[in-house]
C-alpha cells in the first residue's frame, strides 16, 4: 500500500482512500460533505453518516480511489459477487483477470480515466507501472506527466476547447 494510502473505519465497514487514483471528480463530497470533506483533516469522517450512504456514494467514484470491505467477512464474501463490486476491488485488486476489457472514460472538463488491467509504457517501451486504473492528463499541466494531478480544475481546463 503506498504510505499516502488511508483506510478509515466504523463498526461496519472500513474505507480505503488511494490518492494516487484520485482526480477530484468531486462526486464524493459534492453528495456526502458530511463525511468527505477537503477541507477539514482527516477529510473522511466515516461517522459522518450512515454506511449505506457512505456506500452508495463509494459506488459512484468514477476512478476506484475510494472502496470499502465490510468489517464482516460473511458479507464481504457476499459482496464480492456483486458485478462491479466496490469490495470486489478492495480485497482481489491483484486477481484481476488479464481479458478483463480496458475502459476509457473521458471526464468533462477533466482527465482521461483508464480501467481495466494494462501496462503504461514509455516511449522506449519500458513499463512505467502495471495498474487497473489510472487518470491521464488532457490539459497539459500536470506535475506528474502523462498522470493527471488535478491542475486542470486550477487552469480552468475546458474540454469545451477541443
Amino acid at each position: 500500500m503506498d504510505s499516502g494510502n488511508r483506510e478509515y473505519s466504523n463498526k461496519e465497514i472500513t474505507v480505503f482512500w488511494q490518492p494516487s487514483k484520485c482526480i477530484h471528480a468531486t462526486s464524493c463530497y459534492r453528495d456526502l460533505i458530511e463525511v468527505f470533506n477537503p477541507r477539514v483533516r482527516p477529510w473522511i469522517n466515516i461517522d459522518g453518516a450512515s454506511t449505506e450512504k457512505i456506500i452508495k456514494v463509494i459506488n459512484s467514484c468514477p476512478t476506484d480511489a475510494l472502496t470499502y470491505k465490510w468489517i464482516d467477512p460473511e458479507k464481504n464474501k457476499l459482496a464480492s459477487n456483486e458485478k462491479n463490486s466496490k469490495v470486489k476491488q478492495a480485497l482481489e485488486y491483484e486477481s484481476k483477470l488479464n481479458n478483463e476489457p480496458v475502459r476509457i472514460k473521458v471526464m468533462a472538463d477533466g482527465p482521461l480515466v483508464v480501467q481495466g488491467v494494462f501496462t503504461v509504457l514509455n516511449s522506449l517501451g519500458m513499463e512505467l507501472k502495471a495498474m487497473s486504473a489510472v487518470s491521464f492528463c488532457r490539459c497539459g499541466a500536470s506535475d506528474k506527466m502523462p498522470y493527471c494531478d488535478g491542475q486542470h480544475r486550477k487552469i480552468g481546463f475546458s474540454s469545451n476547447d477541443y
